[in-house]
């Protein structure tokens, strides 16, 4: 149960967040930037946004005990020498 509480405050807390960039402050920004650096910036705060999300959802769940595996990360991913 802990587990889906925290979920739910992670969902709430990091739509706070976009709302508050993409409302917010996203207008104050892009008149300054050119139209095609706008767009790929715009971009990278979506993927962000989608990474930061995702590793949020894997500690929570990681502290409710449930091992989330994320490919190229961790101590599995670094290459070894045989």
């Amino acid at each position: 149960m802990g587990t889906v509480v925290g979920l739910i405050f992670v969902c709430i807390i990091l739509g706070v967040l976009w709302w508050m960039i993409s409302t917010k402050l996203w207008p104050l920004i892009s008149p300054y930037i050119g139209e095609p650096f706008r767009t790929f910036i715009y971009c990278l705060l979506v993927l962000f946004l989608v990474a930061l999300v995702l590793w949020a959802i894997a500690a929570v769940l990681s502290m409710a005990g449930v091992h989330v595996n994320i490919p190229g990360f961790g101590p599995t991913s670094y290459p070894t020498i045989r």
